[in-house]
């Protein structure tokens, strides 16, 4: 840790003395890029976000002070897939800063390399509700997709400040060291490593291994979720696929009988009797949908509605990315428990 701490020093100093004391202005459009963005800029850069997550990200309005915003920044890291399609190019145009335009080294699309779910495979409109073309945009609720935007974020804040690459490396280090601690426990990374475990996740070799005499046991996030693997649950929103498909959960339903569509009379009957059917326990949903629909649901039924912050700041308590997944494995694990 000393080592470590005298490297961020160093690499810190030489680059104050490369850039005069300038900062990296970074630039956001969410709030859990920003969170990433933070953690691998530490000293060297200061984050903004158009988004404060509280808000819907599909309907955010390109006010005068984003394109202030971005009229100053150094570099732009959007979610991508099409989220910010209605804000961002008045805010970019607004901006009148062609260092992060499109195809700019300081404009980042941070899902280039992320994992995909839900890309279609047929011509959609906007009957169809409001899906993507290029799949569904929530992909940072995949903490394996967190690991790998931070490595991208990592790598285009070297290539801006070369001087500071080691530093960003190191503060990347940490970063993907802290989630997998955070997503497998301390003692199953020690001995194995982390990235080891999302390959033998990947591969579904993880429980094999955890059956192998003197293993330690999982912990994290993976291991207080792991016993309500297969569990169903009701969503608002087509929010939460990845985090879902991750942990091992099953949607059932949505509330919204198309993707930002509002629930209908007969959509609300068809969710009563499915509930009941199926005895499902849980209905996900985020602070800034309207409840009204799923108290009505738990009126009817009895199931339990856990609301839960999709980004930082959502909730008071969730500052930082991995308080996300904090918040939310606490909150679930404990409405399927009671």
């Amino acid at each position: 840790m000393k080592q470590l701490t005298n490297a961020l020093l160093t690499a810190a100093w030489i680059s104050l003395a490369a850039h005069g004391g300038e900062k990296l202005r970074v630039v956001t459009t969410a709030t859990d890029l920003a969170a990433i963005a933070r953690y691998i800029g530490g000293e060297r850069a200061e984050v903004s976000s158009i988004a404060t997550g509280r808000e819907d990200p599909h309907h955010i309005a390109a006010k005068p002070s984003y394109m202030l915003a971005a009229h100053n920044a150094d570099l732009w890291i959007r979610v991508g897939m099409e989220l910010e399609i209605g804000y961002e190019p008045p805010i970019l145009e607004g901006a009148r800063n062609p260092k992060i335009l499109p195809g700019s080294p300081g404009h980042l699309d941070a899902s280039l390399g992320a994992l995909r779910l839900e890309v279609p495979t047929q011509r959609i409109d906007r009957s169809m509700g409001d899906l993507h073309p290029e799949g569904n945009p929530h992909y940072l609720l995949d903490p394996l997709n967190g690991r790998i935007v931070a490595k991208a974020i990592a790598a285009r804040m070297a290539r801006l400040r070369p001087a500071d690459a080691d530093y960003f490396a190191e503060r990347l280090k940490a970063f993907q060291e802290d989630l997998d601690e955070r997503m497998f426990g301390k003692a199953l990374v020690k001995e194995l490593g982390g990235a080891n475990l999302w390959v033998l996740l990947l591969r579904g070799r993880l429980e094999a291994s955890l059956r192998q005499p003197g293993r330690s046991k999982l912990g994290g996030w993976l291991g207080l979720m792991r016993p309500l693997r297969g569990r169903k649950l009701i969503t608002y929103h087509r929010s939460w696929s990845y985090f879902v498909h991750r942990f091992g959960l099953t949607v059932a339903m949505e509330v919204e009988p198309k993707p930002g569509i509002p629930p209908t009379p007969a959509r609300l009957t068809e969710l009563i009797s499915r509930i009941k059917a199926e005895r499902i326990r849980v209905l996900l949903q985020a602070p800034h949908y309207s409840r009204k629909a799923g108290e009505m649901l738990a009126r009817e039924t009895g199931i339990r509605i856990v609301v839960a912050a999709m980004f930082p700041g959502g909730e008071p308590q969730v500052k930082d990315y991995f308080d996300v997944f904090d918040n939310l494995t606490g909150k679930l694990e404990k409405a399927f428990r009671d």
